[in-house]
């Protein structure tokens, strides 16, 4: 086999939720490709260490995977990265490929999940076609945020999903703009006192079981002080059928 799928994620140390998502893209792209081998790696360095010390598992880093596949005997490489927006992490996986170019005779890549208009739309179709709200609920949406420009893609994330008809959805960040303070201003505007919240993330890892929903210094409890009731939905976005064929798309049109 010379032609390979490198499946490039932040990674997660929580290994339930990483069997629920980054594994099943994994295989869902296996068995889409089937004439194609499929490598896994993590751009989080600290998650791949923390992995080997607490679980024994052993996950490649992007240059290590390049590595392993031009000794295989791999030849043609599409590199399909699982990251939402076109931030730090894909631009440092661009860096590692850059590098690593000469190694085969050629290598594309796919786009994150949120790189186009239609993506947008094809995304927030996934989720709420999977989700039910119940009367009265608003659903906010935890995304990891960023200090670089693409952080953007958070707030255009809401305004789409305002355009396409569903304004009970509200999106923030954890690390950046908009912040819990914003999204927690437009739920008194909404008059609504009932939140559904889920991480917009790939997987429910640490942000999303810490910083969404703990039961101190989080989302939910911050919420709740204010009064609201609160259900968490644990879900990532790598549980969605709709997310993971978005992603699969992707690699098709690397390919084309």
């Amino acid at each position: 086999m010379e032609k390979g799928i490198l499946a490039v994620s932040f990674g997660t140390s929580y290994v339930d939720t990483l069997d629920k998502t980054i594994a099943v893209i994994e295989k869902e792209i296996a068995a889409r490709f089937p004439e194609w081998g499929v490598y896994r790696a993590f751009t989080s360095r600290m998650i791949v260490r923390r992995l080997k010390q607490t679980k024994g598992i052993h996950v490649d880093t992007v240059e290590e995977a390049l590595k392993r596949m031009a000794d295989d005997g791999i030849r043609e490489v599409v590199v399909q990265p699982t990251h939402i927006i076109n931030g730090i992490e894909n631009d440092r996986m661009m860096e590692a490929l850059m590098e690593h170019m000469p190694l085969f005779e050629r290598i594309r890549v796919g786009k994150p999940l949120l790189s186009s208009v239609d993506d947008y739309k094809k995304a927030i179709h996934a989720v709420m076609s999977e989700i039910r709200l119940e009367d009265a609920e608003m659903l906010v949406l935890m995304g990891h945020g960023t200090e670089h420009h693409a952080n953007a893609a958070y707030p255009t994330l809401e305004y789409t999903f305002h355009a396409l008809g569903y304004s009970q959805v509200l999106v923030g960040t954890v690390e950046s703009f908009p912040e819990l303070k914003n999204v927690m201003a437009k739920l008194e505007i909404a008059g609504k006192k009932k939140v559904a919240l889920m991480p917009f993330m790939l997987v429910a890892g640490d942000h999303a079981r810490n910083d969404m929903a703990g039961e101190e210094d989080s989302w939910k409890s911050e919420l709740e002080s204010e009064g609201y009731e609160v259900r968490v939905i644990m879900k990532g976005l790598g549980e969605f059928e709709g997310i993971r064929n978005l992603f699969l798309e992707h690699i098709e049109d690397a390919m084309e």
